[in-house]
Parts: C-alpha cells; structure tokens; sequence
C-alpha cells in the first residue's frame, strides 16, 4: 500500500482518524491507569478521589466523590451517578466480559465498598452492583486480566490465589471465583503487565516483564492455550531480550478479530518502547513500529490504531525526528497495516531490522504533561468504540485547555471540528519584485493542522478578499515546505500580500500583510 496521509477528511483508500477537538468530559483529581468500554459506558480505575464536571477546576461546583473507579458516557462525557464505588487502594486494570455484562477490575486494593475484595472484583453492568459471589483472594497486585463469559484469567505480581501457590498467573471460575486448578502456567522471573484473550477463546496472551514462561524463554509476551496452561505458539519477537539493567517490556494488549496489538515501553537508551501487531492464532510479526518513547495503551478503531506514549522519535515511520532539546507527542495515530518497512537503524538488542512498519496519520493533540504519579506523563490509557475514543491518565491539559485525567475524541460527524490551522505558525509572507519584470514573488512557510495533512492557501492583494491564486500542500508539524507564487498580474504600484489558510472543514486563518513591495 501506498503511506498513509490520513485524517479527518484523508484522501480515498485511506483511513480516517477522530477529530483532535478535545470533547467535554468529566475529570478526576489524580490519574486514571485503566479504562474500557461496554457500549456506549467507560469504566475508569486508577488513583483518584474525586471527579467534577468539565470546565470545573478541582474543588469546585459539582465535583463528587469517586474512588478509584467511575463510569460516565462516551456520547456525553457525563458522569453516570448510578455507578458510585470505592476501591481502598488503587485499580490497575479493568476489562469486560465478552458478552459485555461484567466489568472486571484488577489492583492493589483489599476492599470495595468496605466489602473484601482482594485485589480483584467484579461489577454487573446492567445493575452497576458489586458481585457477590466473586471474591477471589489474591496475594499481591494484579495488573493484566482477560476474560471469557465463565473463566477470569489474570496476572501480576502474586503468588497465592485462594491459598493455592500460583507463579504471576490464574484463572478462576467467573461463577464463584474459586481456583481452576488445571491452569498453571507460571511467568517465572518478572510480573505479568498485560493479558488479552483471542476471539475463540482458546489462546491467553501474556505480555510483561519476564524473559520465561513455563520455563521457556519467551521475552515479554508469549501465548498459553487456556484449557491446559500448556505454551501456545508464538513466533514472533517484538520485545528484545534483556542485556544487564537494560529491557523492554509489554504494557497493553488489545485482540481485534484475528489481531492482536500491543505497547511498549524500554528501559535503556533506544531499547524498544513502541508498538506491534501480530497474528492473535500464532504470533506472526505483522509490524513493528519502532517510534522511541514509551508507549502505555493502544486501541484499534477500524483501520486506525491509537496509542498513549511520549513518542520523541518516529524517524522509523519516515516521521518526526528526534530533536534537541527533546519533544514529546503524547497521542498518536497510525494505520493498523503495514504501509513500508522501518527506515532507521533497530533498537537496542532488537530482534528485527528492516520489518514492516505502519504510517502514521494526521492527528496530533496537544496533551500536557502531568505530575501526580512524579513520572510526568499525560495520558496511561485508551479505549472506546466505533465513534468515539477516551483518553485517561494524570494530564491537566487537553490543546491547552483544563481538562484534567480524562478525555475524548470524536468523529468527524460526531464532534466540532474546530482544530483548524494552526495560526502561530504562519508568519507574514515576504513579497519580492523580479528583475527586469513587473511580477512579484510571494514566498510563505506552510503552517500545519493537528487533524488534515492537506491545507488549501490562498494569496490575497492589497486587502482583498477574493483570492489571486489557490494551491494546496501537505504538512505536518516537522515538516512545513516552503511556498511561492508568481504574481504575474499586479497593476504597476505598490501592493501588500496574505495568505488566507483553509481546512476541509471550514477552518480559516489569515497571515499579517506583507511588507509593501512596488513593482
């Protein structure tokens, strides 16, 4: 395939990705770790205490008590006051049940609601009530789950559940929570940070911190057949093995059909910390896109993939290079094939060189940088559906506005889409006579928009109004062409130039004048 160029309105055969208008949503006062959807309902867990409205700084009009762990609406961004909880510690994880009627949620807490609840529990989603009947007890901090309609699959950090010695990773009946005593796979020498379930449900994929699984070498992510806790296929390598204090590790999953897609993060200079996609049956690299920079989350909505990180360097994509001082690019978008092969040398102890790569798309939101967790991130998570997408983490600031640890993104027929050309950057155009001639030259530097590639720019005389020329021109925030045009008709005298900037969808910016030139 041809790279991709995409955005909100992307030229035909190219997937297009949200709006980068930040939607109204309400917020929390610390960071939100996890998240998923069941239709149209986010469930958030992470380390909060409160929740207000959008617009709302912290303590002020509305703001409630929450927990640890909220729901609100991805069509409105409300909270939904019927799912009121309190987790004693912090959630790590939460998922759904496939069918859709339970949530799932994993941690370091040892109760809900004052109930017992060892570091796993279950919520109806009809009723928003806490399930009784499950209430596995679990040693330590759970960070991955993945679930069937009958059986929970988890890992972390633990090695007892319900009494029973168990090395980083269960199963227990969904019924009652007790122990399935016949999966017993053990991730031997680090925790478990990820789990998914492929749509069959006969594959659990792990991924983590370990270099072994049931005593194999399988280094961060490997597959275990969820009948027998037996080693599954796997082929591919994303995640190098480790070398002294230096390793990469896998933080999300995410099975979509026949694909599974994860993050990354690399502890290290260069070690991998971006994203892959493999076949979810066997393992099979799909690509590997090797974007520097932590990644968090991920989340495939149809032909685009999002993710979380504070990527600084894409040169793998063909994309931004790395700069200095260092800028970080906290979301991201990127097609969910692979469009070329990578473009810059491997990481650090990389099993792969020259692999296919994704491209990524137009859709570049500014999120802030927050301190609650003292690890200066914005966004740890990302989710939602066919519409819409939500971000959650510790950021204070969405494109520059208060929006504080969550947010969302629509649509181009579900949201605002104002994100239009980005003003500050277009400076006023110079304007040159040509020797020996009447004509002037014009010459600007192409501005860029967080969501379009492809801007239309108009040249305008002397304050008018209806353009003299009309050009197109892709750019993207590192790569801004210089432009021209040859006026070949301006009456002898002295004359001004602007350059009036359009998006696709109605967004306009005009430059200052330019210095008066006589021809």
């Amino acid at each position: 395939m041809a790279p991709a160029t995409a955005d909100t309105v992307p030229p035909a055969g190219t997937p297009a990705t949200v709006s980068a208008d930040p939607l109204p949503t309400w917020q929390v006062n610390g960071v939100v770790w996890s998240m998923v959807t069941v239709g149209t309902t986010v469930y958030a867990t992470g380390n909060f205490t409160k929740a207000r409205p959008p617009g709302v700084a912290e303590g002020g009009v509305g703001e409630v008590a929450r927990g640890n762990i909220l729901a609100f609406d991805l069509t409105t961004g409300n909270l939904i006051t019927s799912f009121d909880h309190t987790l004693n510690g912090q959630g790590l994880e939460i998922v759904a049940s496939p069918d859709g009627s339970r949530v799932y949620v994993g941690g370091e807490f040892t109760a809900v609601d004052g109930q017992p609840r060892t570091r796993l529990a279950a919520f109806d989603t009809a009723t928003g009530a806490l399930i009784t009947s499950f209430n596995p007890t679990i040693s330590n901090k759970v960070r991955g789950i993945a679930a069937t309609n009958s059986t929970v699959y988890f890992g972390g950090n633990f090695f007892n559940v319900n009494g029973k010695s168990r090395t980083r990773l269960a199963a227990v009946k969904a019924a009652d929570g007790t122990n399935i005593d016949t999966w017993k796979p053990t991730a031997d020498d680090n925790e478990v940070m990820a789990m998914a379930i492929t749509d069959d449900g006969s594959r659990v994929l792990v991924g983590g911190k370990f270099q072994t699984l049931n005593a194999t070498a399988k280094v961060g992510i490997g597959a275990i057949d969820a009948t027998t806790g037996a080693l599954a296929p796997w082929s591919s390598r994303p995640i190098p093995t480790k070398s002294g204090s230096n390793f990469s590790y896998v933080t999300d999953l995410q099975v979509v059909g026949d694909t599974v897609y994860g993050a990354a993060n690399g502890e290290g200079g260069h070690w991998f910390d971006g994203r892959f996609s493999a076949k979810a049956s066997n393992g099979d690299l799909v690509w590997l896109d090797n974007c520097y920079g932590a990644s968090y989350g991920i989340f495939a909505q149809g032909q685009s993939v999002y993710s979380v990180s504070h990527a600084h360097d894409c040169s793998s994509l063909g994309a931004f290079p790395e700069t200095s001082p260092q800028t970080w690019h906290r979301a991201l978008a990127e097609t969910s094939y692979a469009t070329g092969t990578d473009k810059a040398a491997p990481g650090s102890n990389s099993n792969y060189s020259k692999q296919p790569v994704p491209s990524l798309l137009q859709w570049y939101p500014t999120l802030a940088m927050g301190a609650f967790t003292g690890q200066y991130q914005a966004a740890w998570a990302v989710t939602g559906n066919a519409d819409y997408i939500a971000m959650g983490g510790e950021f204070p600031r969405v494109n520059g506005k208060n929006q504080a640890g969550l947010v969302r993104f629509g649509v181009k027929d579900k949201t605002t889409n104002k994100s239009g050309p980005v003003a500050a950057e277009l400076a006023a155009p110079t304007a040159a006579k040509q020797f020996l001639s009447t004509n002037i030259k014009v010459s600007w530097k192409a501005t860029w928009d967080m969501d379009n590639q492809k801007l239309t720019y108009e040249v305008l005389r002397d304050g008018g109004t209806t353009p003299i020329a009309t050009l197109t021109q892709n750019s993207a925030f590192w790569a801004k062409p210089s432009m021209t045009f040859t006026d070949t008709s301006a009456p002898r005298g002295t004359h001004t130039y602007k350059i009036r900037v359009k998006d696709p969808l109605g967004n306009v910016i005009t430059s200052a004048a330019s210095a008066a030139v006589k021809n």
